[in-house]
């Protein structure tokens, strides 16, 4: 799945505000990037098709949610990309993870073996 740059700014705008309105996204938008109502209102739709966004017709006007969480969205896209990039028989998935942490912080490598400690132990319950 590929997302275009304003795809993902209403996607962390509704994840940060749970529901809005063409209008109330165009608005909160304008003053940082101008730009018509329509290209918010296609943007909203393509989501919405994508099945990303959820939405309720409300009088005139659709109410969109987010159909996904933020962290679900990452995973998925990060796993698309590493499948394009997959050889078989070599770990470049991990490699590439285990790259990624040499940017990390102390306190964040810390966070992230506490995810990964919870995920065994969340796998081992559910195997018992």
């Amino acid at each position: 799945m590929i997302l275009g740059e304003l795809e993902k700014q209403v996607l962390n705008y509704l994840w940060d505000n749970d529901e809005a309105n063409a209008k109330q996204v165009h608005t909160a938008f304008n003053a940082e990037r101008p730009g018509s109502l329509n290209t918010i209102q296609s943007t909203l739709e393509r989501l919405y098709k994508k099945k990303l966004l959820s939405r309720r017709k409300s009088s005139h006007a659709y109410i969109y949610r987010p159909r996904v969480k933020r962290e679900a969205l990452m995973a998925r896209l990060i796993r698309d990309v590493t499948q394009e990039f997959k050889q078989q028989n070599q770990n470049t998935t991990m490699a590439a993870f285990a790259s990624l942490t040499s940017d990390l912080s102390d306190d964040e490598l810390d966070q992230l073996e506490a995810l990964i400690e919870a995920r065994r132990q969340s796998e081992s319950g559910d195997q018992s």
